[in-house]
């Protein structure tokens, strides 16, 4: 359920938000005038939402990649690159 509050609630009761968001880690909402004006969210939340923003347009990429080309990869394939970027086969 989204946690909604006034804006004078950041002045007011930070210490409360602050640990709403994060024990919960999900954002709070807070309004100004009845209208949406904020989002406070903790800061490993906010990375999280970062990380799975990068990798949701990773992989938009590669649908649309997908689609313009023939080629495939096996797993096999893509396992033998990421081993050779980062280095050779040590512990292998």
């Amino acid at each position: 359920m989204d946690m909604i509050r006034p804006v004078s609630d950041l002045r007011n009761h930070f210490a409360d938000i602050s640990k709403t968001v994060h024990e919960t880690k999900q954002p709070v909402f807070l309004t100004k005038n009845g209208y949406g004006d904020m989002v406070v969210l903790s800061m490993e939340a906010y990375e999280q939402l970062q990380f799975d923003s990068e990798v949701y347009f990773k992989l938009q990429q590669a649908e649309r990649e997908a689609t313009l080309t023939q080629q495939r990869y096996s797993s096999k394939d893509v396992f033998e690159a990421m081993k050779a970027a980062i280095g050779g086969t040590e512990g292998v």
